[in-house]
């Protein structure tokens, strides 16, 4: 299962709104969790079962509702039943696929 997801506080006392030490918390949860994972401007990537991806993202969660008392979630789900290695498959096959393309 490939899981893409952004948690974020509702509220920040950041002049700028800036929400990134709250983020910085959750991803570390995710970085700790020992699950294949990638995050990038938008959304964290994080690859596994079932009951694994959804035990990170409700950590992750945690570690904002630590500093807000209300937390944003936003979450997609890629469930493959037996397979493993798609957060790198699927860009590989893409790459293949667009090298064919010319």
């Amino acid at each position: 299962m490939l899981i893409a997801f952004s948690v974020s506080p509702t509220t920040s006392d950041d002049a700028h709104g800036y929400v990134h030490d709250a983020v910085a918390a959750a991803v570390k949860v995710v970085r700790e969790s020992g699950l294949p994972n990638e995050t990038n401007a938008m959304f964290t990537n994080i690859e596994g079962s079932w009951d694994e991806c959804m035990r990170v993202v409700h950590d992750a969660c945690e570690a904002v509702a630590a500093v807000s008392p209300r937390v944003s979630l936003v979450l997609k789900a890629d469930i493959h039943t037996g397979f493993t290695g798609e957060m790198t498959g699927k860009l590989d096959r893409l790459d293949k696929a667009l090298d064919e393309l010319g």
